[in-house]
């Protein structure tokens, strides 16, 4: 575990396992195209929802896809973020037998899975008495099991924390990140976000909003390596440093002013000018009245090139507490490829109808000297 002090966090490898496919360049891909994933529910796997129409993963089944031991009792939403777990390991070499004591693991949820949650509650009202359930159940209802089966798959002995902020986890769960590695609690930080779909909220959601058309519920995990600058390993390349958080709550009603407040406090925080922008995206969001409350401050703010350049992760559907995570990756895959002109700067907002604001700034490429 490092003492010192490191330089800025950043992050130097990604993946997704998501409604594209089941990796990094699969959700690359989808993002560059534009392409929806949304499809019709398969009614023989699934029971049925408020909604004909879902973003799932293609094909994953956590016994399927991990094996079958130590899968019997795993949901869908830990099965994801082991997945993802595993690939991004994979991804940056490490082996089976390497040092795995400063790697954390954080993890963004909105609950956990609600599935796990409803089933149990079921089973308990309606099974043997007295209560009889399975208690190989029970754990998967606790909101950070999937942080915790992610961390004990893999080995990863470093902190391990479960971030629940609504739609807005995303920024927080980087910070939480950033902050673990700064104050020197670990050297390597797995940093993502799942989300799962199920028949259970998919109702949770329908009813929590209300109003009669059914929202298109999406899935998935987005994960990051962060590390700081000075300790990744020679060859490996910087997609982006961190270099600024920033939350607020709106509490007059106009929940696009308190983002516009909240980046220009970012920004000016960071000593970085609205034209250093390459890209300012938002996860989706949009507010009773169905306006996009995110790509209109934005737009104010930046005008419409930034804001245009990278698509919405709301192709996915709602990801919850997972989009902003999503938008991210949308960032680092159109980046990757695309001239920036000297802008070299990302914003990535995200808001919740609750009135929660956060967002992101990223510096593309190498930290500033």
């Amino acid at each position: 575990m490092s003492t010192g002090t490191p330089t800025a966090p950043v992050i130097s490898a990604w993946t997704a396992i998501s409604p594209f496919g089941h990796d990094r360049a699969s959700f690359a891909d989808g993002v560059r195209t534009r392409t929806s994933p949304v499809s019709t529910i398969d009614t023989q796997r699934w029971a049925r929802g408020p909604a004909e129409t879902a973003a799932t993963v293609p094909g994953f089944e956590p016994r399927e896809f991990l094996g079958t031991k130590g899968t019997r009792a795993m949901n869908r939403v830990s099965g994801l973020a082991v997945a993802a777990a595993k690939h991004l390991l994979a991804d940056i070499g490490v082996e089976p037998g390497d040092e795995r004591d400063d790697i954390g693991f954080v993890l963004g949820t909105t609950t956990g899975s609600v599935q796990s949650m409803m089933d149990l509650t079921r089973a308990s009202l309606t099974g043997d008495k007295p209560d009889h359930v399975e208690p190989a159940a029970v754990p998967g209802c606790v909101m950070n099991c999937a942080a915790g089966q992610a961390a004990i798959w893999h080995g990863l002995k470093g902190p391990n924390a479960t971030i629940a902020a609504g739609r807005t986890t995303g920024p927080h769960a980087l910070n939480y990140a950033r902050r673990l590695l700064r104050t020197g609690r670990a050297t390597r930080v797995l940093c993502g976000a799942a989300e799962e779909y199920s028949p259970a909220r998919a109702w949770v959601e329908h009813h929590r909003r209300g109003g009669p058309d059914p929202v298109v519920i999406g899935e998935g995990c987005a994960m990051f390596l962060l590390e700081p600058a000075d300790l990744r390993p020679p060859g490996r390349r910087v997609l982006g440093t961190l270099e600024g958080f920033e939350s607020r709550v709106c509490l007059d009603g106009d929940l696009a002013g308190t983002v516009a407040v909240a980046v220009r406090v970012l920004l000016t925080s960071a000593g970085v000018a609205p034209e250093q922008v390459w890209a300012a995206t938002g996860s989706g969001f949009t507010d009773s009245r169905g306006e996009p409350v995110e790509t209109v401050a934005l737009r104010k703010l930046f005008g419409d090139a930034p804001v245009d350049r990278v698509p919405s992760a709301d192709l996915l559907g709602d990801t919850a507490s997972a989009s902003a995570m999503f938008q991210l990756a949308a960032v680092l895959s159109v980046a990757e490829s695309a001239e920036r002109a000297g802008a070299d700067h990302t914003v990535v907002t995200t808001c919740d109808d609750d009135g929660s604001v956060a967002c992101t700034l990223l510096r593309l490429g190498e930290p500033a000297a």
